[in-house]
């Protein structure tokens, strides 16, 4: 800083101003008014008066060809002057400022904090709402198709093509005759799109633009076509609802504000994060229940019981439990038991079920990976 401080005769008192609230630098004249015990700064702009006994000098003066001074009352404001003689009219020159109180500095972080979970969980979800109504179908499946690519890719990253995507011929005609029975009650908004991975993970989930996907492990764990297809139906109501793209509009959104604030969220850590979003699928309490709710309908109509999806739930409480008390409270989805209630209750008695697969079919779609069922 010592380069801006000018060169003065040695009649005046000079020095150049720093308000702090602007980079704009003022010369003004100083007068050593002891009398009252001020130092007085005037300019053109400026009419400063700083108390001797107020006068800091900046820390680390080392190097400096004058003075770099401040106010314990105007902490922002600077003044530089190549006076140094006038460090000895200052009587607390050396003692410490006091820098803005804690308390005040906590107040500060809580409505930083306040205002970015705003942002995150009120804001972003608002705006992703809203906007998923007006993302077009094509939009919407190119969402889906990077999305599934990314998936892939981070299921295995030891192969450029990622985790390999089962296509045994029979097995996928399976997959189609059950996709047709079960939409044809409904009204899609977009053509389902039907993929199973080749991964242990006990797992199926959508994405936007009608994508359902299905993990290898789902299709071991299950017991009949029929628990797929609960599965199936529970997954065609988030894609019904527009769920996967709410999702990752909402996720996007999030990420984006965090990114901005603590930085490296642009990259691979983006993808990432976004990716394990979407697997998870985490939508809201009323989400999840909406779904079950449609799949109920969808799997009564195909002739199926709906509590068909509640023994799809027993088998994945068997493999990950169950949550209790308070932390179910925070987990978006609604606890296992109280959904596998709601499916039984919802298949009334003297139901009439009809398989939704021969025999043959069951086994070519438990095949799908080219593994033994």
């Amino acid at each position: 800083m010592s380069g801006i401080v000018p060169t003065v005769p040695r009649e005046g008192l000079r020095g150049v101003y720093f308000d702090g609230q602007s980079a704009a630098a003022q010369e003004v004249r100083l007068v050593m008014d002891e009398g009252a015990g001020q130092l007085v700064l005037h300019g053109e702009v400026v009419d400063v008066a700083w108390r001797l006994e107020d006068v800091r000098l900046v820390p680390d003066q080392a190097g400096q060809g004058g003075l770099v001074l401040r106010s314990a009352t105007d902490p922002a404001a600077r003044l530089l002057t190549a006076h140094r003689e006038l460090a000895e009219s200052f009587p607390a020159r050396h003692r410490r400022v006091a820098e803005i109180e804690a308390g005040r500095i906590l107040r500060w972080a809580l409505a930083a904090v306040a205002s970015v979970a705003l942002i995150v969980f009120v804001l972003v979800p608002t705006m992703a709402n809203q906007l998923a109504r007006f993302v077009p179908p094509e939009g919407e499946k190119a969402l889906g198709d990077a999305t599934l690519a990314q998936i892939r890719g981070a299921l295995n990253e030891n192969s450029e093509m990622g985790i390999r995507i089962c296509v045994q011929p029979d097995g996928v005609l399976a997959f189609k005759s059950m996709a047709d029975t079960l939409s044809a009650s409904v009204d899609l908004p977009v053509p389902l799109t039907v993929t199973v991975l080749d991964h242990a993970m006990v797992n199926a989930f959508a994405l936007p633009g009608g994508h359902i996907v299905f993990m290898r492990g789902l299709l071991d764990t299950a017991e009949s076509a029929e628990e797929v297809a609960a599965v199936f139906a529970h997954e065609m109501g988030h894609v019904v609802s527009r769920d996967p793209t709410r999702h990752a509009l909402r996720s996007a959104g999030s990420i984006g504000v965090l990114g901005l604030l603590f930085g490296d969220f642009a990259g691979g850590a983006l993808v990432l994060f976004l990716t394990e979003q979407l697997i998870e699928a985490h939508y809201s309490q009323g989400a999840e229940a909406a779904a079950d709710v449609f799949a109920y309908d969808v799997l009564a109509k195909a002739g199926i019981p709906p509590s068909a999806l509640g023994a799809m739930f027993e088998r994945f409480r068997a493999e990950t439990g169950d949550a209790e008390g308070i932390t179910a409270h925070f987990l978006s989805h609604p606890s296992l038991g109280t959904r596998i209630e709601a499916a039984r209750a919802a298949t009334p008695e003297g139901f009439e079920a009809r398989p939704i697969l021969s025999e043959a079919d069951w086994v070519a779609l438990k095949g799908i990976c080219g593994k033994k069922p």
